[in-house]
Formats: C-alpha cells, structure tokens, sequence
C-alpha cells in the first residue's frame, strides 16, 4: 500500500539505542511512517531532516545517561538549524517524561513506549492498523529480530522493565507467523526470537507457556535457515520440548541463551529471581549432554546490594566450573522504585562493582581464548554479514549479532556476499574473533 505523495523535506531521522527490542518497535515505526508520506533515515548522528525521533533506553544508569546526551546531541543540531523538531521517544520518555519536559524544553514532544499512533498524529500522519507485521530493517536485510512478547510478569528485584513496560503481553501465534512470513519474503535468513521473558511467551494469552508450539509453526515458514532463541529465562523453561524441537528441527540453532545473573543462593533470593543456581545448571548441562557443539551464553551482575567477597567469590568459581561460551557481565544498578531500590542499600562502590566485573570479564577472557584455539582446524558454516576494507565478517550458528563472536575471512581468500552462507576453514583465534578462509559456498 503507498502513502500519500512524499513533500519536499519529508524526511525523518529515526536514531535507536538500547536492545534490540527498540530496535525492532523503531522498525515498526519507520514502516508507518513511510506509508505516512515520509522519507526515512536509520542513523545514530544527525542528519539534516525536517524531523528527528530518537528512541531511548531507561534501564540502567549508563543507558539512561547514553540517552540523555544523545537528547543533548540533536538539541545542538536542532538549535543549528539541522533539524526542524525533534521528538523524544521510548523507555526513557515512557519513564520519566515530566523531568524530561522540565529540563529539556528544547524538545518538542515526548511519548512512551507503544505510543506510535500518537507519534504519527503529532507528525501529521495516520497510524494504520493494518501495517503492523510490516517493518523498515534497520539490520541487513539477511537477519531480523522478532519480538514475540511485550513487557514481563517477573519481578526481579534488580529490574525497572516492568515500571517501563508493563506486564507481560505476548503477542498471539497468527500474528507472530504473519510478521515472520513477511519478514522471510523480503529476504530473512535468520530469524532472532526476542522478549523480556522467551520462556513464558503466551502464559498469559492462552493460559499455558507456548514457545514449543510456536517454534513448530516457525520451522515451517520457507526461506528461513536459522531460529535462534534469546533471553530464554531459567525457571520454568521447557528443556526436553526444545532440546526435541532442536534435535527434530537444524533450523534452530544449537544456541542457548540463558541470563542465570548471579550463583549464590543468597543473591538469587535477594534479586527475587525465582529459580535456584541447580535449576540453571541442570539446564545448561541437559543441553551440553545432548549438543556438545552447543553455545551456551548468560549475562551476570555483580555489585548487587549486600554482595560479599565470599559471594563474589562463589561467582567467579561459578564462572571458572561453568566454562560458558559466550558471557556478559553488568554492574549493579541501582533504578528507582525497583524491589531492590525500595529494600536495599546501594552499598557496593563502584571501584569494587567495577573491579569485580572487570575481574570476571577477564576470567571470561581466557576462557573464549582457550574455547576458539580448538576450532582451528574446522570447517565451519558461516553468514556473512557485511564487508570492510580487510575482512568479510559473519558468523557462525553460535553466535549472535552484536553481542557474540565473528569471523573474519580476509577479503583477497575469495568472492563473498552478505547474506550468504559460506564454508569457512578456520585458521586462527583471537578472544572473540575467528580468521577464516573460504573453502566453498
């Protein structure tokens, strides 16, 4: 369907930070606004537009401050004559819009999340409906993300996701297949489920956990080689339906992504995390027993009020024994009006959350050094993601986009495409990187 005919000076600048679940509500957003009559522009410095919408994150202090100097940024442009007015949007203005109005009057509007109707009417357009499953890719067109759920029902003492987005809405399976087929017709060969919280999608839509029957419908949608499973939360998640589903199915990737956040049984009762430090193990190991091959990700917080060295401690061995492929780690944040907020004292310094993260991170270091040295040698499957002046770059089924390991095949070794599969030998490895040549398509 096309929009009414583009005006000079149409364009609209749409700028994302934070996760990747903003970036797929900014594609969404793109799409309506093109079938509004506008141009749009996917970039994160400022262009010369008629209007600038920037997407912000309000999770954490360090994303938050991100956002508020990016704010500050496009204020500049603005006031320069670069940009004709700018709107602030998402998490951050969903979480504090009236400090926002009061310190940034620059600014000439702010919405939440999930406001993109009043978004468009503020710009002079009509929201439709009948858009929804369609997007703008602000990926390479080979890989997308698909949000399956919007919010979270956990209540993680450490996490302001609920204060931003509310409980848990997931959206329904026909929807969910809709926006997938039509993201494989454009070209999607790789398909990233996303949420607050994979492993409760559809609880409370249909009154049981559906992420099984979900990925039975995905596997069928032609086009589509790879479906990989982010944020699967440990408690309550369906091992033995998804390691069936993966033995059944190679299109999911041997690929788990588990958040355990931290190993000590006190800190895991005080984050309020609802599953205990055996419960994740037991998941990882079932998986590791069934796919050796398999890339098991986390994420850890250290800093959390009230953590001991003892407890830091038992962290870092936890880290040492579990061997994990890939791992991120954060610094404790302390958000308003959280659980831990409202119950805790911030007593951690941030010297000491920062030398224990860097501490981990080190650890974490070594072992993805050790981990890659035993690839060279292999043959492995890799999509190319893009081009450089020295190297093609891709990945393998066992990393994601962004947070995980490339591969690096220097670009004299062969003729490449994005979006493309490959046969890549490897012959080196670096922490998170591995050099590869081409050996064939």
């Amino acid at each position: 369907m096309t929009g009414p005919e583009k005006q000079p000076g149409s364009l609209v600048q749409v700028v994302t930070l934070g996760c990747s679940k903003n970036l797929v509500d900014s594609e969404h957003l793109s799409r309506q606004l093109q079938a509004a009559g506008f141009d749009t522009v996917h970039t994160d410095a400022p262009v010369k537009s008629r209007y600038a919408l920037i997407n912000t994150c309000g999770f954490i202090h360090d994303a938050k401050q991100e956002s508020v100097n990016t704010i500050l940024e496009f204020i500049a442009a603005r006031r320069a004559g670069h940009i004709e007015k700018l709107y602030v949007i998402g998490c951050l203005s969903q979480r504090y819009k009236e400090e926002l109005q009061e310190e940034l009057p620059e600014v000439d509007g702010f919405f939440g999340v999930n406001e993109h109707p009043r978004i468009l009417k503020a710009l002079g357009g009509e929201y439709r409906e009948e858009l929804e499953g369609e997007r703008v890719p602000a990926t390479p067109s080979h890989y997308a993300y698909l949000k399956i759920s919007e919010g979270c029902s956990r209540q993680c003492a450490f996490c302001a996701i609920p204060l931003i987005r509310g409980r848990q809405r997931s959206l329904s399976v026909e929807k969910i297949l809709q926006e997938a087929g039509y993201l494989a017709e454009k070209g999607v060969k790789e398909l990233i489920l996303i949420a607050q919280d994979l492993t409760s999608y559809g609880k409370d839509l249909y009154g049981k956990k559906m992420l099984p029957h979900l990925l039975e419908k995905l596997v069928c949608i032609p086009g589509l080689k790879w479906i990989r499973l982010q944020y699967t939360y440990p408690a309550g998640f369906p091992v033995e339906e998804i390691i069936s589903l993966m033995k059944e199915h190679r299109k999911i990737c041997r690929y788990l992504d588990i958040p355990v956040q931290h190993s000590h049984p006190d800190i895991l009762k005080r984050m309020n995390r609802g599953h205990s430090l055996e419960e994740a193990v037991m998941i990882i190991k079932r998986f590791r027993e069934e796919f050796p091959e398999v890339s098991v990700r986390s994420t850890l917080i250290t800093g959390f009020p009230g953590e001991s060295r003892a407890e830091f401690l038992h962290l870092k061995k936890f880290v040492e024994e579990m061997r994990f492929d890939r791992l991120g780690v954060f610094t404790y944040s302390h958000e308003e009006h959280t659980p831990a907020w409202r119950n805790y004292t911030d007593d951690i310094s941030l010297r000491t959350k920062n030398y224990r993260m860097q501490s981990l991170m080190k650890l974490q270091e070594e072992i993805s050094l050790e981990k890659n040295r035993l690839k060279a040698g292999k043959t492995v499957e890799v999509l190319i993601d893009g081009k450089n002046d020295r190297y093609y770059y891709g990945r393998t089924e066992y990393d994601s986009p962004e947070v995980d390991n490339e591969v690096l095949i220097p670009v004299d070794s062969g003729n490449a495409h994005p979006g493309r599969f490959y046969r890549v030998e490897i012959r080196n490895a670096g922490p998170y990187e591995l050099y590869g040549q081409l050996t064939g398509k």
